[in-house]
């Protein structure tokens, strides 16, 4: 009787260890395929001269993957939780923060800014009393980009706010300082309350202050391979240098799709177009909008600055999206093929829009 139980045991046991080495070989065999797809990565952005990729995939609502390629600084590996300075991807964060505001009762989108500030170069023109948050971003403020492409160095207006589409960064600081005249806390306290310590984004942040760790910063490169100086704000600029990890903005992602914080009517309204942009696409509240047919919207924003190529794009409708940051002036180059490869027809939809 204890021979045949002794068997039973065996036989039990051997089955098991059996299963755990079955699937010890099959986890060994995906992880080395997986491992060779990073190397095919690997191999493909050195051939496009693109030092560092971050790349967060999202499937479900959650993060599949956010991994960092490419040799970081003195030929070490680039560590996954490294920071870039992700540019115009700071906008989408600042607009989030006002909209949280708004869902909570103590801001209003469509409330007249001047009554929290109004900047000296536009205080004569009365244009300034028609600056809402909505406008500002929808890009709809009338101002140029940044107040020093004008010839005279000034803000100004370049047509009547709210009557066509303009790509502006002056309008998101306009928005910061008027934030921050209301609460009385800069936007990076407003940014770390709202957005940043609710969502764990330890890595992510508007300034560069004593507790940045300069070695985990991604250095932004040229066409040629040479090295910019990194930025480095004391203060928050509500439209660029956000230095966040691709983890750290999956995250936030994450929370824009599934209206974390905002109210039905403002969470409806930021995917609703308020305005058409030159290639026919539109802009919502912070996020530009690609009609891909079937009653579904992608959200999406670019970044560009020296050294700095950034784009997102997610579906709050099926919960996927991409993250894609490159700390160069090529970075651009990536774009088509990791949209394409990695969110299959909506991407190939994406890249026909962009391309027409």
């Amino acid at each position: 009787m204890k021979s045949i139980l002794l068997g039973i045991s065996f036989c039990v046991s051997f089955s098991l260890l059996s299963a755990q080495t079955d699937g010890a070989m099959k986890q060994t065999r995906q992880d080395s395929f997986l491992s060779q797809n990073d190397r095919n990565l690997e191999q493909w952005l050195k051939e496009n001269k693109i030092p560092t990729l971050g790349l967060g995939i999202i499937k479900n609502g959650k993060v599949e993957k956010a991994k960092v390629y490419g040799d970081y600084q003195n030929g070490k590996f680039s560590p996954d939780n490294m920071r870039f300075n992700v540019a115009s991807l700071t906008k989408p964060v600042t607009a989030m923060i006002a909209l949280k505001l708004a869902s909570e009762g103590k801001w209003d989108i469509d409330e007249p800014l001047y009554k929290y500030w109004t900047d000296p170069d536009i205080a004569n023109d009365p244009r300034n009393k028609m600056l809402t948050t909505r406008l500002i971003v929808s890009h709809q403020t009338g101002f140029p980009n940044w107040r020093a492409l004008n010839p005279n160095g000034k803000l100004g207006f370049q047509f009547d706010p709210g009557t066509k589409y303009q790509y502006s960064g002056e309008g998101f600081e306009y928005l910061r300082k008027a934030l921050e005249n209301k609460f009385h806390k800069p936007l990076s306290q407003l940014g770390q309350e709202l957005i940043f310590k609710p969502l764990r984004m330890k890595d992510t942040s508007y300034i560069w202050d004593e507790t940045t760790d300069a070695s985990r910063i991604a250095i932004g490169y040229d066409k040629d391979g040479k090295a910019y100086e990194p930025v480095k704000r004391g203060t928050a600029n509500g439209a660029d240098d956000l230095m966040t990890t691709v983890s750290d903005y999956s995250h936030f992602l994450i929370s824009v799709m599934n209206g974390e914080g905002l109210s039905k009517k403002i969470f409806s309204e930021m995917q609703t177009g308020q305005i058409a942009t030159e290639k026919g696409k539109h802009f919502g509240l912070g996020f530009e909008l690609y009609d891909l047919g079937n009653d579904t919207t992608a959200l999406s924003h670019g970044g560009s600055d020296e050294g700095v190529r950034t784009l997102f794009v997610i579906i709050p409708k099926t919960k996927e999206g991409i993250v894609i940051f490159t700390n160069s002036d090529e970075g651009t180059k990536v774009y088509k093929k990791l949209l394409t490869d990695f969110m299959g027809n909506y991407g190939k939809k994406i890249v026909e829009i962009e391309m027409k």
